[in-house]
């Protein structure tokens, strides 16, 4: 099974860290306070301690300038729940102008799934947003039941992480 790795860490550190396994899959992001290397294979990683997931779903090639990570925590009880509502998924994304790539990340060492979406540009990810495809793939089914009967699977709020390609790296 295909797994993801993500390390934290100075930008110039990650950039050395990745020429030094160039026939590796990574991709060297950057944010606003830091920056993060993620490596996609299906054999051991070269990171000493990484975020480790397993790639539930995959479209596309890694590729792209702009990376969009939703981060949805799920508890122990609620991940069969979450993971058939996700493999049931419109798979609306797909279709959409200047889409490269998604993965559906099941954590293995803590509770927070990551959904991650690339774009050729960030504009392509908010013209995304304010798609009807966008409001479909997002529209929650449990909302008309009363609060007592949808089950609780989410244990804090999910926050979005988005970050920057660097290439020619």
């Amino acid at each position: 099974m295909k797994k993801i790795y993500i390390t934290t860490g100075t930008r110039e550190y990650l950039q050395s860290l990745k020429e030094g396994f160039p026939n590796e899959k990574m991709l060297l992001l950057e944010e606003e306070d830091g920056a993060a290397l993620l490596h996609e294979t299906e054999g051991e990683t070269v990171f000493k301690q990484p975020l480790r997931y397993e790639v539930l779903d995959a479209v596309g090639q890694l590729d792209g300038t702009f990376v969009v990570c939703n981060n949805i925590p799920v508890t122990d009880e609620g991940r069969p729940l979450f993971e058939y509502r996700f493999s049931q998924r419109a798979r609306l994304i797909e279709k959409e102008p200047g889409f490269a790539a998604i993965r559906v990340l099941r954590p293995l060492d803590n509770d927070t799934y990551i959904i991650m979406t690339l774009w050729e540009g960030k504009e392509y990810f908010e013209a995304w947003q304010r798609s009807k495809a966008f409001e479909k793939a997002h529209e929650r089914k449990e909302a008309d039941k009363p609060t007592s009967e949808r089950p609780q699977i989410f244990p804090r709020p999910s926050y979005i992480k988005t970050y920057t390609v660097l290439k020619g790296n």
